[in-house]
């Protein structure tokens, strides 16, 4: 609703139809300005604080930089061979690595966006515009030792260009590592409580302050990015972005044969 428009007109007039034409139930508030002040419409209209968290958050949630594709039916396909506990070592590796190609050229592009380049045609003599990752070259790819790793490697895949930087621990990522540098993608197989993605936030933002962030998960827990969530607040921010192939509301922590690093190293039987 173009609320500028009808303050301008003589007399506003704003047409709806017929209830069952709509897109569905309309849900109607009133905001009381000041909250002392008296009800002006229907006086069991329910009210609503402008300035509220809940009412802000209600707002922001659909504009907030967080992507996953839980319920896609190519993200079924990806995703159960890391599901699937018969799957370890190498094989499990590579299905990261596939996952996190996918999760690059399907939805970190679109977060990002593309860049025009030329490159030579299969033609002799000639020239074509290619595309890659917008600012590709000044692009650094950080996997989280040890289980976002065999993901990043897929991400590498897609971004060829990017800096490949290996860390465990934030300041193992150095200030050279940034210098220049548009974006960095943190890659990890299971946000848990979201705690590592925020030290790492820390880190950077200390190093670089207005750098891009974009976090790339196999799994991001549901509290994590439902109101008063650590990675939510962080998206609210500027230049911080999350990308997933799923949204989980198990909190499960895995040990040894069902640790997904383990998993992923054959490394189960190692105490």
């Amino acid at each position: 609703m173009d609320l500028p428009m009808l303050k301008q007109a003589d007399e506003a007039i704003v047409v709806v139809g017929e209830a069952k034409s709509g897109a569905g139930p309309w849900i109607v508030r009133q905001a009381l300005i000041p909250a002392s002040a008296n009800a002006r419409l229907i006086r069991g209209l329910p009210e609503v604080e402008l300035w509220s968290q809940d009412f802000i958050d209600d707002i922001a949630k659909s504009r907030l930089p967080i992507f996953h594709a839980t319920d896609s039916l190519y993200a079924k396909l990806l995703q159960t061979p890391t599901r699937n506990a018969s799957v370890s070592g190498n094989a499990l590796r590579e299905a990261h690595r596939r996952a996190g190609y996918a999760l690059a050229i399907g939805m970190v592009t679109n977060v990002i966006g593309l860049e025009e380049y030329t490159i030579p045609h299969v033609q002799q003599n000639k020239t074509t515009k290619g595309h890659r990752l917008r600012d590709e070259q000044t692009t650094t790819i950080v996997p989280l030792l040890r289980g976002g790793e065999p993901m990043a490697f897929g991400v590498a895949d897609a971004f060829p260009s990017a800096m490949f930087v290996h860390a465990r621990k934030p300041d193992e990522l150095k200030a050279g590592h940034l210098e220049g540098q548009s974006t960095v993608l943190l890659v990890d197989s299971v946000v848990n409580t979201g705690k590592s993605i925020i030290e790492f936030e820390e880190h950077i933002r200390r190093l670089s302050p207005n750098i891009r962030i974009v976090v790339i998960a196999g799994v991001v827990q549901v509290s994590t990015v439902k109101p008063g969530g650590c990675i939510r607040k962080l998206a609210m921010g500027k230049n911080f972005s999350v990308v997933a192939l799923r949204l989980s509301e198990n909190s499960y922590t895995g040990h040894k044969a069902t640790d997904t690093e383990d998993r992923l190293f054959n490394t189960t039987q190692v105490d």
